[in-house]
């Protein structure tokens, strides 16, 4: 099976979540978000309905044969049992997602600190209300995201090594991309918070070392964090204590 994931070049994005999963299970897959002269085109054709008649909302979307699939939990739902990165029982194949689906709010949140009136408008018109969105943030919603999985680790009746089960998941993969992302945007309060999740801590590395993922990263299909991305690092947005 060769998979083609569609996303926006330039940018690591919420295509990254799908990447990792791909990536870490050595799949044959193309990524559009590679080819700047004719990518955009053709992530803008697969979201229109007189080319595909059933187009999803917005990228990333997932092509695997005659088989479409949207949204990064969604997509991971149907990728992670084939990859091996889902547990094999229902239950827990739903606790995953729900994980995962948390993950997604989470992300969402981290966006809004650098745009809380919207997409439609740029960083700098709406610089002043995203100081005060980052600072709520960093205090009442970073510390609680990180310590519910902190938590999820501990009470995991599996061991504490993975968020499901005993072996990695896609959850864990995503898990690892957002802390990473996170040390990018806010490296000062991650720093702060970092003696309180040591358990996160440890998973992110358990996931670098992954041989796939190991690979991935030491490789130019790697992209680097920046400014047109989900997570961007604006110094003034960053803990200030």
């Amino acid at each position: 099976m060769r998979y083609e994931l569609y996303y926006w070049p330039g940018i690591p994005g919420r295509g990254e979540f799908v990447r990792l999963a791909l990536e870490d299970a050595g799949a044959d897959y193309i990524d559009i978000a590679y080819d700047a002269e004719t990518g955009p085109e053709r992530v803008d054709q697969g979201l229109a309905f007189e080319h595909n008649p059933r187009p999803p909302f917005a990228p990333p979307y997932l092509r695997a044969g005659d088989i479409e699939v949207s949204h990064v939990a969604n997509i991971l739902q149907f990728l992670g049992p084939r990859f091996g990165l889902a547990p094999a029982d229902e239950a827990g194949r739903l606790w995953c997602h729900g994980l995962q689906l948390t993950l997604t709010d989470f992300v969402a949140e981290i966006h809004d600190t650098h745009h809380p009136l919207g997409p439609g408008l740029y960083y700098e018109e709406q610089k002043a209300e995203a100081v005060r969105r980052s600072a709520v943030f960093l205090e009442q919603r970073l510390p609680k995201f990180l310590a519910y999985f902190e938590q999820v680790l501990a009470h995991n009746p599996n061991g504490d090594a993975w968020l499901v089960g005993n072996a990695c998941s896609t959850a864990d993969l995503c898990l690892f991309h957002v802390v990473a992302g996170l040390r990018y945007a806010f490296p000062k309060a991650m720093r702060q918070h970092a003696q309180a999740i040591p358990g996160v801590i440890e998973l992110t590395e358990n996931v670098a070392a992954r041989p796939g993922i190991a690979a991935y990263l030491d490789s130019a299909r790697r992209m680097a964090f920046n400014d047109n991305g989900i997570f961007r690092h604006y110094p003034e947005l960053d803990a200030t204590h």
